[in-house]
């Protein structure tokens, strides 16, 4: 049996003051009139509760609705947001990549304008940067079996059965998506993170200099952090259905991006063997016992401090 990991919060008083990092919190929005102000104000109130300096930055991408008149006057009310504009809508991918370019602080982390990610815990997520390069956000309890074979065929009923899909997004149709795009990616590049497309917690100058080569919603920042040794951890961030607009990520054009990226890369990365400075570093998985925390879709263990996720650990890379 491995060593029981230490706890993730040995003095939780800390936790009762302010993080003393500054924090950028990043968005993009196209035509989201319905949800921005609502936002707005709730991303700068969970804010101004639990750092101590931060900012706001959200990328009008090209909105063609009242989404930059609603912009431009809370820009007035609040100092603290900033407002990028792309001239045409240029969709996801490059709208996330402007923004984080344009975060000035010394973290940054990322939320869609309809609060699809339960960050509720903020503090407890940021006070874990202090430990840890990344922290990233996961949407389901991992799997505890004793074999690799049992442990795999459990992770594929739990991503698949109606509860886990109905949990992971706004309908079981986007969900499946979101599920085969993991399996996917975990398949080919071996990056033993629970959830690639959650929020993360990233040091803004680590992620500003990586070279980004996707098109589409592809978590190459992760897997590029993974490799090149960076620690991550994982935590308990749950999806949140839309309750108004338009769900754009499973358009036609931005699932023909994602599937060509991943080919495309793959090849590149692994088969050509042009990405060579691969020593992938450890990943805490995450631990319900940890957070105090039940998924309702699984009945996870008190200690499991390295198994979780698809496919068993691969060797060296765990705490």
């Amino acid at each position: 049996m491995p060593a029981l990991l230490p706890p993730l919060f040995p003095d939780r008083e800390v936790l009762k003051r302010k993080f003393d990092r500054s924090v950028s919190l990043l968005a993009w929005a196209y035509n989201e009139e319905e949800n921005v102000e609502d936002f707005v104000r709730r991303a700068i109130a969970l804010l101004e509760a639990n750092v101590e300096e931060f900012e706001l930055v959200i990328v009008d991408d090209g909105s063609r609705d009242q989404t930059p008149v609603i912009l431009a006057r809370l820009c007035k009310e609040f100092p603290s947001l900033r407002v990028v504009t792309n001239e045409v809508n240029r969709q996801v991918n490059y709208s996330w990549r402007r923004a984080i370019q344009s975060a000035q602080k010394d973290y940054l982390f990322w939320q869609t304008l309809d609060w699809s990610y339960d960050i509720s815990r903020l503090r407890e997520f940021l006070e874990l940067l202090r430990t840890y390069t990344v922290v990233a956000g996961v949407r389901r309890a991992p799997v505890a079996q004793a074999t690799y074979f049992s442990r795999w065929l459990e992770s594929i009923f739990q991503l698949f059965n109606h509860k886990h899909l109905t949990k992971r997004s706004d309908t079981v149709s986007k969900a499946l998506i979101s599920v085969c795009n993991y399996c996917l990616i975990r398949c080919l590049f071996g990056v033993p993170i629970s959830d690639y497309m959650n929020v993360m917690f990233i040091p803004t100058k680590l992620i500003q200099e990586l070279k980004i080569e996707s098109r589409g919603s592809f978590p190459e920042g992760l897997i590029k952090l993974y490799w090149l040794g960076h620690t991550f951890v994982e935590a308990p961030i749950s999806f949140l259905p839309r309750r108004l607009g338009e769900a754009k990520g499973t358009r036609f054009l931005a699932l023909y991006k994602a599937i060509t990226d991943v080919i495309t890369l793959w090849f590149k990365w692994v088969v050509l063997n042009q990405f060579s400075q691969k020593k992938p570093a450890p990943v805490r998985r995450f631990d319900p016992s940890d957070w105090d925390v039940t998924f309702p879709e699984t009945t996870a263990p008190k200690q499991l401090p390295h198994v979780g996720g698809l496919f068993p650990p691969a060797s060296g890379g765990k705490i």
